[in-house]
This record gives structure tokens, sequence and C-alpha cells, in this order.
């Protein structure tokens, strides 16, 4: 495993999903709710690549350190727990944007 490609994919990998959810949440703003779905489903693709990713370097480790901890490597586990968080606020927060969108469409 070439660990400087691998750690470079998950990071890739991790900004494309957050990326996506913050996509989908300007999308749910102007209520284009085709375009938040699809953006949520690249988001939850793309943090599923990245977790696989870290699944493997898990699985490589063993859990007795024997792969290098280095800022890198801390770095892209940052991005991909951020990435994470943000898909799933990104989901809460369009639930309520199109709770308010139906809410004003109701008294109209």
């Amino acid at each position: 495993m070439d660990m400087e490609s691998t750690v470079m994919e998950l990071i890739i990998n991790a900004g494309e999903a957050r990326s996506c959810a913050m996509q989908a949440l300007r999308a749910a703003r102007q209520y284009k709710w085709q375009d938040a779905d699809a953006q949520l489903t690249g988001a939850t693709a793309a943090a599923k690549a990245a977790h696989k990713i870290q699944t493997a370097l898990i699985g490589e480790d063993e859990g007795v350190g024997k792969l290098p901890m280095n800022l890198i490597l801390v770095h892209a586990q940052d991005h991909l727990m951020n990435a994470m968080l943000c898909r799933e606020l990104a989901e809460e927060i369009i639930l309520l944007h199109r709770e308010i969108a139906a809410l004003k469409q109701a008294t109209n």
C-alpha cells in the first residue's frame, strides 16, 4: 500500500463529501429539492469511499501501530470526520427547509 497516495485519496474523497453536502444545503435554500437530494447522494458516496479507505488503513495497522502516525494522516482523519458530520447536519437542515417550505405553501 502506497501510504501517501492512499492518504491523499482519503482526503480527496472526504473533501468531495463535504463539498457535496454544502452544495446540497445551497440547493435546498433555493427549494431545488432534486438537486439537494442528488448532492446528498454524492456526499454519501464520497463519504463511503473515504470510509472504505479509512477501514483499510485500520486493518493494515491491526491496532498495534504498524502504520506511522504523521500529520497528514491526522489531517485526513479530520477531513473525514468533518465531512461525515457535515453530511449528517446538512440532511437535518434540508429537512427543516422542506418543512418550512411546506408550511409557507400551506399558508398561501
